[in-house]
């Protein structure tokens, strides 16, 4: 089998903890379903230039944390993705953008409303927030992995956006201690996640991180894991 090709859409710096968490808990995912996998930093910029086909030769993607030096760009981005239907993880400011792109995609803000808070989460350090599954498969998922999350993005949705996007969109697969949505998923996929909190973060080599072993598996042939 050909190692598993992995876009990763962001403008890396090296400084950010979270970039470099990014990339070691794909290696801890890797390791864990002996899955050999090729991981590609591309910047938003760039990947916003390119044609369709340029998408076709990457198994999954995922859009990392911000910052980002345009995040416009990502809204062309995500249009290109929903139609590819390969498997998506967005993780931290990226959370926000997806869903004002499903805001905007599905002109579900005619009076141009605020419908998203500002980042509610301030100081220089990763604050610490609680996770409730609100759906079976994110249950297993954690039934043998810490609830206690770390993230640096932290957002209140109004509830009538929920009510619209919940019925044929998003499905929320979890929610904070402040009963905000944490992580939701696309409805009619079979793995595009958004995660406001940082999964990389708390992933190490010993227990890698299961919604990234999930978003890797999901991407490889059944036949080629060894921990089906």
């Amino acid at each position: 089998m050909e190692p598993l090709k992995i876009a990763i859409i962001g403008d890396y710096n090296f400084t950010f903890n979270a970039h470099h968490a990014t990339n070691l808990s794909l290696d801890h995912a890797s390791i864990f379903l002996d899955v050999e996998i090729n991981y590609y930093w591309i910047k938003v910029s760039d990947v916003a230039q390119e044609k369709a086909n340029y998408f076709t030769k990457f198994d999954a993607f995922w859009i990392a944390p911000g910052p980002f030096q345009n995040g416009f760009f990502l809204n062309g981005i995500f249009k290109r993705l929903l139609d590819l239907k390969k498997p998506v993880l967005a993780t931290g400011e990226s959370f926000k953008i997806l869903l004002e792109f499903l805001i905007a995609y599905n002109n579900l803000n005619r009076e141009a409303e605020k419908l998203i808070s500002e980042n509610l989460s301030s100081g220089p350090y990763f604050e610490e927030i609680q996770i409730t599954p609100n759906s079976k498969v994110f249950s297993k998922l954690y039934e043998n992995f810490t609830r206690t999350e770390l993230t640096a993005t932290r957002y209140s949705l109004y509830p009538k956006l929920l009510n619209d996007l919940s019925g044929d969109w998003i499905d929320i697969e979890a929610r904070n201690q402040f009963d905000d949505p944490e992580v939701f998923s696309l409805k009619g996929y079979s793995f595009f996640v958004a995660c406001a909190f940082y999964p990389q973060v708390s992933s190490t080599r010993d227990i890698p991180h299961p919604i990234i072993y999930t978003f890797l598996k999901s991407a490889a042939p059944a036949e080629s894991l060894a921990n089906d």
